[in-house]
This record gives structure tokens, C-alpha cells and sequence, in this order.
């Protein structure tokens, strides 16, 4: 990785919930509003952009653990801010708390954690082969 990278550092993501990110089940909405999938792509994807700018061309991020509250719902058109913080980073790992917010009112919707690891990509190739 890049020297630069540090606890403290943020990324935000915005997002406005829309249909296709209800809550649903082989195709049938179970809840009209923000499903705890899509909150868990939105907080992976927060915590991504941190490490993206630190990333040498050989190397790729994968996630490693996800741990996820989902406190309130957020109803369809609901304008939502996705921040992710570095909290730990030893090495190639990097875990980072994220907090999702309502923007219109401050609400908390949800608040967890993402673990990174950085690999080299051969490493990560290697893997994938091993498995399949």
C-alpha cells in the first residue's frame, strides 16, 4: 500500500433509497423500505473509497467481516449519508466503523463495522483458484 493512510481518515457515500433496495426475498418485497442488504453494500462501498487512493496497481481490497446493526428504517426516497472512519489499520488489514444517517432528520438507521485486507492480486487469484 501507499504510505498516507491513517486512523481518522473517512469516506462518505450518499445514497436515496429507492424499490430496489427494499427489503425483499426471491423477488417479493418483505418491508418497503432500506433493506440491511443494501446498507451493507452502502458501508462496504464507504469503507472501500477509503482505501482506494492508497492501493498500489498490484494490490486489491477484500472484505473480510462485515458487523451490522440496522436500528430504524428509512422509507423510500429517504436521502441517506454513508460514513466509514479508520479506526484500526496494522499492516494490509484496515477496519472502519460506519454510521448511516437520515439526513432530513438526523436519525441513525444503522451503525457497524467493515474489515479490510489488502493482497497482492496474484494472492488473491491464487486463492480463488484454490477453492474452485
Amino acid at each position: 500500500m501507499k504510505s498516507g493512510l491513517a486512523v481518522g481518515h473517512t469516506a462518505v457515500v450518499s445514497a436515496v433509497v429507492t424499490p430496489g433496495m427494499y427489503a425483499r426475498f426471491e423477488g417479493n418485497v418483505v418491508h418497503p423500505v432500506y433493506s440491511t442488504v443494501s446498507m451493507v453494500y452502502h458501508m462496504e462501498w464507504a469503507s472501500r473509497k477509503i482505501i482506494l487512493p492508497y492501493l498500489e496497481d498490484h494490490e486489491e481490497g477484500m472484505g473480510a467481516k462485515v458487523n451490522v446493526e440496522h436500528m430504524a428504517p428509512a422509507k423510500s426516497g429517504s436521502s441517506l449519508e454513508i460514513k466509514a472512519n479508520v479506526i484500526t489499520y496494522e499492516r494490509n488489514i484496515i477496519l472502519t466503523e460506519v454510521t448511516v444517517i437520515d439526513k432530513e432528520n438526523g436519525k441513525v438507521i444503522g451503525e457497524g463495522e467493515v474489515k479490510q485486507v489488502v493482497l497482492p492480486k496474484e494472492k488473491i487469484k491464487e486463492r480463488i483458484q484454490e477453492k474452485y
